[in-house]
C-alpha cells in the first residue's frame, strides 16, 4: 500500500505540464516518421514510373520506322545538317542505310532527300565513292538526289553521285568550292598580357596555331592545300554530272544558285520533289525512310545539349578544311 503511493506520488500526473511535452514529442516522432515513410513512398513510385517510361520509350519504334507496303517502293535516305564524322550526316551512318536500301529487293530505287550545308570533304568523298560502286553491284536500280532547301557544297559533291539530281526552284543549289578558317588572337593575348609558350618538333608542326602571328610562308602553303581539295571536288563533280554541266565561269567558283538557276546551269535535272520523283521516275508512291534513326537515349542526350560545351570548344581552337 506504501509502494502503491509511493508510486503515485513519483508517477507525473496525466494532466502536468512534463506529461503533455512527453506526449507531444512521441506523436511528434509518429507523425514524422508517418511522413517519411510516406515520402520514400512517393520518390519508390516516381522512380519506378520513370524506370518503365524509359523502358517504354526504348521499346516503342522512332517517328523515322515504317512498316514496308507490299510491293516495290523508292528507298529513302535523307542526308540532314552538316555532313561530319559525328554527326548524322557522317559516311559511316549514310552508306549504311545506303547499303541497306541497295539490299532490299523490294526497293525500286533509291532518293536521296538532302538540305544540307556541306562539311567534310572526306566524309562526302566516302559517300560519293560507294553510290558509285554500289551501282554496279545492281544493275538497274536508279539513285536520284532531291534537294529540298539547301544542297551545298559537300551536299552537292554527294548528289553528283546520283544518276540525276531534283531540286525545288527556290532551292539553294551549288557553292562547289573549299574553305578552312579559324581565328586569330594574338592582338587580345597582347591587351590580356598573356604570353605563349609553345614547343614543337618539326618547324611547321604548329602552323595552324591561332595564338600565333600568321606566317605568309604557312598562308601559301594553306592555300595550296585548299587549291589541291577544290580541284578534286571538280573532278568528281565532272565525273557524275559529265556533259550536262553547262561552260559557265563561275560554276566552281563557290556560288550557290537557286533551283531554277541551277537547272540552266545543269547542276540539277528538273524541278521537283521526292514523292514526284518516286511517282514520275519509280512508278510508286510508296517511300520508305532507310535513314539511320537514333536510339532514344541517344536523342534524349542531345536534345539536352550534353555537347554543346565540345563544339563550341571545337569550333574555337580548331581550323578545319569544309567544303561549303
Amino acid at each position: 500500500m506504501d509502494n502503491e503511493q509511493g508510486d503515485n506520488m513519483n508517477r507525473p500526473h496525466d494532466q502536468s505540464k512534463e506529461w503533455k511535452l512527453i506526449e507531444k514529442v512521441v506523436m511528434e516522432m509518429q507523425g514524422e516518421q508517418k511522413r517519411s515513410r510516406r515520402w520514400g513512398i512517393f520518390f519508390k513510385l516516381l522512380t519506378f514510373t520513370y524506370l518503365i517510361g524509359i523502358l517504354m520509350l526504348l521499346r516503342v519504334p522512332g517517328d523515322g520506322v515504317q512498316v514496308k507496303p507490299a510491293g516495290g517502293y523508292a528507298a529513302v535516305v535523307e542526308v540532314n545538317g552538316v555532313i561530319a564524322a559525328d554527326q548524322d550526316a557522317s559516311a559511316d551512318l549514310l552508306i549504311t542505310a545506303i547499303r541497306d536500301a541497295f539490299a532490299d529487293a523490294d526497293a525500286l530505287g533509291l532518293i536521296l532527300r538532302i538540305n544540307s550545308p556541306g562539311g567534310s570533304p572526306v566524309q562526302s568523298g566516302y559517300v560519293f565513292d560507294e553510290i558509285r560502286r554500289l551501282k554496279e553491284t545492281r544493275e538497274g536500280f536508279p539513285v536520284y538526289a532531291v534537294i529540298t532547301d539547301l544542297g551545298a557544297s559537300g551536299a552537292y559533291y554527294i548528289a553528283a553521285a546520283a544518276d540525276e539530281i531534283y531540286a525545288d526552284k527556290a532551292s539553294l543549289v551549288g557553292s562547289i568550292g573549299v574553305v578552312g578558317s579559324g581565328f586569330g588572337f594574338t592582338g587580345v593575348m597582347e591587351k590580356l598580357g598573356v604570353e605563349r609558350r609553345q614547343y614543337t618538333a618539326g618547324e611547321n608542326k604548329a602552323f595552324l596555331d591561332p595564338f600565333q602571328p600568321e606566317n605568309p610562308k604557312h598562308k601559301a602553303f594553306w592555300e595550296e592545300v585548299l587549291k589541291v581539295t577544290h580541284r578534286q571536288f571538280i573532278e568528281q563533280v565532272k565525273l557524275g554530272r559529265g556533259d550536262r554541266l553547262a561552260d559557265h565561269p563561275e560554276l566552281f567558283s563557290g556560288l550557290v544558285w537557286s533551283g531554277e538557276q541551277a537547272l540552266e546551269l545543269g547542276l540539277i535535272d528538273g524541278l521537283g520533289s521526292s514523292s514526284q520523283v518516286a511517282r514520275e521516275q519509280l512508278g510508286t508512291e510508296e517511300l520508305v525512310n532507310f535513314t539511320y534513326q537514333p536510339s532514344p537515349w541517344d536523342e534524349l542526350v542531345r536534345k539536352l545539349g550534353a555537347s554543346v560545351g565540345q563544339g563550341l570548344a571545337a569550333s574555337l581552337l580548331q581550323q578545319s578544311l569544309t567544303l561549303r
